[in-house]
């Protein structure tokens, strides 16, 4: 396999274990899971129950063990054959997952701040019709300072 088909493999199996661990560790889906293992990974009294149930809990460490088994199903394995080149894959999947995770989760909260800021905005606009002030008073809105405006 050249290197590139194996850096195309890198980043196309990192985003089915970005997904999963994403998905499992964060969204609603698995709240009533992620809830469950997270009261578990404080109250387990073994070392090794406590860390088994954290795992469901931080998408760091969940993507390790998804990153496994993706690479393991896909037979990948990087630069090395055999067991070197499944320990180098494994790591570097889990690598860019993590990096496609951390840019989701960016995204995520920019969209998130921008509704914030427009629902505010909208309500400072239904305050002043209300207040019977002229649509003309209304200033446009501008960011806090020091904040990313767009």
């Amino acid at each position: 396999m050249t290197l590139g088909t194996q850096l195309t493999w890198l980043f196309v199996l990192a985003i089915p274990v970005a997904c999963v661990a994403w998905t499992v560790t964060h969204e609603e889906i698995f709240a009533e899971l992620r809830d469950f293992c997270s009261k578990k990974s404080e109250r387990c009294k073994t070392f090794v129950q406590r860390k088994f149930f954290y795992l469901f809990t931080c998408e760091y460490c969940f993507s390790h063990y998804v990153a496994a088994a993706v690479v393991g199903l896909a037979g990948f394995r990087l630069l090395l054959p055999g067991w070197r080149g499944f320990v180098l894959a494994w790591f570097s999947v889990v690598w860019v997952a993590n990096v496609y995770m951390s840019l989701f989760g960016r995204l995520r909260l920019d969209i998130k701040r921008e509704r914030v800021e427009t629902q505010a905005v909208e309500q400072a606009v239904e305050q002043m019709e209300d207040s019977g002030a002229a649509p003309e008073k209304v200033k446009k809105f501008s960011p806090a300072p020091g904040s990313r405006g767009r």
